[in-house]
């Protein structure tokens, strides 16, 4: 079973950047098997998909409105997923998790918060 945990939720300014960690582990789970993916809930709202990864790091996928604003990555070496947010909007604060597979379904770690605001 995987265990995920998230790593470099912070408050930004609008426009700023913020680079999100994930690193997995667990007996039995191969990361560079697996496609990865971010997800996140923002206040009084539901989970939704933000972006998914292939295990191999070639091709990914963005809900639209993050599309040139947000870049997933990977090293599998270090079994670690990444999520590299700039251009912040408010509307982009919430809560961010790491998930097993492609799509919101998989394993999610506990999340890392991020606020943007004044």
């Amino acid at each position: 079973q995987v265990q995920l945990v998230e790593s470099g939720g912070d408050l930004v300014q609008p426009g700023g950047s913020v680079r999100l960690s994930c690193v997995a582990s667990g007996s039995g789970f191969e990361f560079s098997s697996n496609a990865m993916s971010w997800l996140r809930q923002a206040p009084g709202k539901g989970l939704e998909w933000i972006a998914s990864l292939t295990a191999d790091g070639t091709y990914s996928k963005y809900i639209r409105f993050v599309e040139g604003r947000f870049t997933i990555s990977r090293d599998n070496a270090k079994s670690a997923l990444y999520l590299q947010m700039n251009n912040l909007e408010v509307d982009d604060t919430a809560t961010y998790y790491c998930a097993e597979g492609w799509g919101r379904g998989g394993t999610r770690g506990p999340g890392t918060r991020v606020t943007v605001s004044e």
